[in-house]
Protein backbone atom coordinates (compact mmCIF):
# COMPACT_ATOMS: atom_id res chain seq x y z
CA UNK A 1 0.00 0.00 0.00
CA UNK A 2 1.36 3.69 -1.08
CA UNK A 3 0.12 6.84 -0.35
CA UNK A 4 1.31 9.64 -2.92
CA UNK A 5 0.69 13.30 -2.03
CA UNK A 6 0.59 16.19 -4.44
CA UNK A 7 -0.10 19.95 -4.87
CA UNK A 8 1.91 22.09 -3.00
CA UNK A 9 3.47 24.78 -3.74
CA UNK A 10 4.27 28.66 -2.96
CA UNK A 11 1.55 30.81 -2.88
CA UNK A 12 0.69 34.62 -1.48
CA UNK A 13 -1.21 35.06 1.32
CA UNK A 14 -5.51 34.85 0.35
CA UNK A 15 -4.78 32.07 -2.53
CA UNK A 16 -5.34 28.83 -2.83
CA UNK A 17 -3.94 25.63 -3.35
CA UNK A 18 -5.83 21.89 -4.06
CA UNK A 19 -3.47 18.64 -2.19
CA UNK A 20 -4.68 15.32 -3.65
CA UNK A 21 -3.25 12.12 -2.16
CA UNK A 22 -4.05 8.51 -3.89
CA UNK A 23 -3.88 5.40 -1.98
CA UNK A 24 -2.66 2.69 -4.19
CA UNK A 25 -2.26 -1.07 -3.51
CA UNK A 26 -4.16 -4.17 -2.06
CA UNK A 27 -6.80 -2.24 -0.48
CA UNK A 28 -9.54 -3.92 1.58
CA UNK A 29 -11.20 -1.96 3.03
CA UNK A 30 -10.31 2.40 3.60
CA UNK A 31 -11.31 3.58 6.25
CA UNK A 32 -10.25 7.19 7.16
CA UNK A 33 -8.23 9.60 5.10
CA UNK A 34 -6.61 12.80 6.94
CA UNK A 35 -4.47 15.86 6.05
CA UNK A 36 -2.11 16.34 9.01
CA UNK A 37 0.99 19.11 9.04
CA UNK A 38 3.67 19.90 10.56
CA UNK A 39 5.15 23.43 10.65
CA UNK A 40 9.09 24.20 11.36
CA UNK A 41 9.46 23.77 15.34
CA UNK A 42 5.87 22.36 16.19
CA UNK A 43 4.36 19.29 16.27
CA UNK A 44 2.54 17.46 13.96
CA UNK A 45 -1.24 18.36 13.81
CA UNK A 46 -4.66 17.07 12.09
CA UNK A 47 -5.91 19.03 9.61
CA UNK A 48 -8.93 17.58 8.43
CA UNK A 49 -10.26 13.95 7.87
CA UNK A 50 -13.37 12.58 6.40
CA UNK A 51 -14.60 8.97 7.01
CA UNK A 52 -15.54 6.12 4.13
CA UNK A 53 -19.32 7.59 4.95
CA UNK A 54 -17.81 11.09 4.11
CA UNK A 55 -18.17 12.46 7.82
CA UNK A 56 -15.51 14.91 7.80
CA UNK A 57 -13.86 16.99 10.76
CA UNK A 58 -11.91 20.06 10.39
CA UNK A 59 -9.31 21.86 12.98
CA UNK A 60 -11.01 24.88 14.47
CA UNK A 61 -7.69 27.19 12.55
CA UNK A 62 -9.00 25.91 8.70
CA UNK A 63 -12.78 25.80 9.17
CA UNK A 64 -14.39 27.95 6.49
CA UNK A 65 -10.90 27.67 4.70
CA UNK A 66 -9.85 24.52 4.10
CA UNK A 67 -12.27 21.02 2.65
CA UNK A 68 -11.40 17.72 2.76
CA UNK A 69 -13.39 15.61 -0.06
CA UNK A 70 -12.98 11.91 -0.79
CA UNK A 71 -13.99 10.15 -4.10
CA UNK A 72 -13.95 6.26 -2.79
CA UNK A 73 -14.07 4.63 -5.98
CA UNK A 74 -10.47 5.93 -6.60
CA UNK A 75 -8.79 5.62 -3.20
CA UNK A 76 -8.64 9.68 -3.08
CA UNK A 77 -8.93 12.48 -0.98
CA UNK A 78 -8.68 16.22 -1.68
CA UNK A 79 -7.80 19.02 0.37
CA UNK A 80 -9.01 22.44 -1.12
CA UNK A 81 -7.55 25.39 1.39
CA UNK A 82 -8.75 28.83 0.37
CA UNK A 83 -7.52 32.31 2.03
CA UNK A 84 -4.55 31.01 2.81
CA UNK A 85 -2.41 32.46 5.81
CA UNK A 86 1.02 32.29 5.99
CA UNK A 87 0.49 30.43 9.16
CA UNK A 88 -0.59 27.50 6.92
CA UNK A 89 2.72 27.18 5.96
CA UNK A 90 3.84 23.90 6.84
CA UNK A 91 4.61 20.46 5.26
CA UNK A 92 1.25 18.63 4.62
CA UNK A 93 0.77 14.90 5.08
CA UNK A 94 -1.64 12.33 3.73
CA UNK A 95 -2.62 9.81 6.38
CA UNK A 96 -4.83 6.41 5.57
CA UNK A 97 -6.19 4.51 7.88
CA UNK A 98 -6.89 0.92 6.32
CA UNK A 99 -7.29 -2.88 5.97
CA UNK A 100 -4.74 -4.55 3.53
CA UNK A 101 -6.13 -7.40 1.35
CA UNK A 102 -5.46 -10.82 3.54
CA UNK A 103 -4.84 -8.84 7.12
CA UNK A 104 -7.53 -8.51 9.85
CA UNK A 105 -6.96 -5.22 11.19
CA UNK A 106 -6.69 -1.93 10.30
CA UNK A 107 -2.80 0.11 10.35
CA UNK A 108 -2.06 3.36 9.66
CA UNK A 109 -0.34 4.50 6.09
CA UNK A 110 1.66 7.84 5.36
CA UNK A 111 2.18 9.79 2.15
CA UNK A 112 5.79 11.36 1.81
CA UNK A 113 4.24 14.76 2.45
CA UNK A 114 4.38 18.11 0.59
CA UNK A 115 5.68 21.48 0.88
CA UNK A 116 3.19 23.72 1.42
CA UNK A 117 4.43 27.85 1.67
CA UNK A 118 2.31 30.84 2.19
CA UNK A 119 3.93 33.90 1.40
CA UNK A 120 2.65 37.37 3.20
Amino acid sequence: VQLQASGGGLVQAGGSLRLSCIASGSIFNLITMAWYRQAPGKQRELVASITSGGSTRHVDSVKGRFTISRESANNTAYLQMNSLKPEDTAVYYCNARLVPVAFDYESDYWGQGTQVTVSS
